[in-house]
């Protein structure tokens, strides 16, 4: 088993990967023995893997990291690095390696302190492994004074450091970085590929697996969550049954309540398991008394923490929607699919009586708008529209159509 067998449907990436990797451990090696180093590498100091949610960007740069730390003896004999065994690839990928930094935000941005404080870690020399690696998972969420702060580190790296930068497209990364990055694109795995990783890696029923898969259009993340998980089934099928729930202004306004009600629930469900144990363990570090009174001068940091809280209850929420909305998306895609006559795979096969009663109601062109309509309440989300009016003006247009 090596390095790049998670990554899935992305040969070309793999491969690429793979060249740089070698030509990264004979940098290594010449470097260190006194040797001139090699011309024409295909290594460089920073990569950025963009491609849509779901394909593997981090797992990418993951696979790449431990790559870059593998220690196999048969590199000795002309192996390939990323063997996945020796204790450089495993620690790695389980993310325990003293020189792989994964840098990932459960909030809406990562600010100029955070960033920062990975510029310095950049400077350092490796302290165990053969390079510093610094996989940025949500380099899109920088905000404009972080990516200045960014964009120094990257013009002038340290000798033996990496940044590895994952963002869903070239647009949501400044010019300036992007400009001083290797790009690499990947793309939307194939539904099988991804059911064969769902069967042989998490032992999942051949039947679901492929349900999932399709379902969700090769989106590896949520066809494992899809596959696994009996409350997002629930909630994707209740998502699915709104189309038919908008006849009337009173069902729009009461499915849209019904999709915040829910997104608010996982955000609530999230602060229960992860904020409470947060907080305690805080309030133990500052070193509370008996009673649960906090020692003066440390009002501040609660403070902190409970907007930091907030703001990652916030974007749970947001995530929520957005994924009810993909598959909203999807719905309407099948559905417009049925009435061109396309002969594409359905994703949404188990709700095919709801499908086909839409079809059959409406045309393309309503359906085109619905899909439209369903983009700009996305759009809305990300411009902070209040959730709840901006789903409402969702569903008010899924009924006009």
């Amino acid at each position: 088993m090596s390095v790049w067998d998670d990554l899935v449907g992305q040969d070309r990436v793999q491969e690429q990967l793979g060249a740089a990797a070698q030509d990264a451990d004979a940098l290594v090696t010449a470097v260190s023995s006194g040797e001139r180093v090699p011309p024409g590498s295909r290594m460089t100091h920073a990569w950025l893997f963009t491609g849509p949610p779901g394909s593997g960007r981090s797992t990418a740069a993951r696979a790449f990291a431990a790559a870059l730390q593998c220690t196999s003896p048969d590199r000795a004999l002309g192996g390939a690095p990323g063997c996945g065994f020796c204790d450089g690839c495993h620690t790695s990928l389980v993310g325990t390696h003293a020189d792989v930094e994964v840098v990932r935000t459960d909030l809406l941005s990562i600010g100029v302190k955070e960033t920062r404080e990975l510029v310095r870690r950049a400077q350092l020399s490796p302290a165990v492994g053969r390079w510093q690696v610094i996989i940025l998972e949500d380099a899109d969420r920088l905000t404009e004074g972080a990516g200045n702060v960014l964009l120094k580190a990257v013009e002038e790296p340290a000798p033996r450091t990496v940044w590895l930068l994952c963002a869903p497209s070239l647009e949501d990364v400044l010019p300036t970085i992007r400009s001083r990055c290797r790009h690499l694109t990947l793309r939307t795995p194939p539904v099988d590929a991804v059911a064969d990783v769902l069967i042989r890696r998490d032992g999942i029923d051949p039947e679901r697996a492929a349900s999932a898969a399709r379902a969700t259009q090769g989106h590896i993340g949520r066809a494992r969550r899809l596959a696994t998980d009996e409350k997002a089934r629930a909630r994707r099928a209740a998502v699915l049954k709104l189309p038919l729930r908008v006849d009337d202004i009173g069902g729009c306004l009461k499915a849209a309540q019904e999709l915040i009600d829910t997104a608010a629930e996982d955000a609530k469900q999230v602060a229960e398991e992860v904020d409470v144990k947060e907080t305690e363990d805080m309030k133990a570090a500052l070193g509370a008394v008996a009673g649960g009174r906090m020692p003066r001068g440390t009002a501040g940091v609660m403070k902190e923490l409970e907007d930091k809280q907030k703001r990652r209850r916030t974007r749970t929420q947001r995530d929520s929607l957005d994924l009810a909305l993909t598959d909203l998306t999807g719905f309407y895609r099948d559905v417009l699919a049925l009435q061109l006559g396309s002969q594409i795979a359905l994703s949404n096969v188990d709700v095919q009586d709801a499908l086909d009663r839409i079809a059959r109601s409406s045309t393309p062109e309503r359906t085109l708008r619905r899909i439209e309509a369903v983009i700009a309440c996305r759009q809305a989300l990300d411009r902070n529209v209040a959730p709840l009016l901006a789903v409402e003006a969702m569903t008010m247009a899924l009924r006009a159509g």
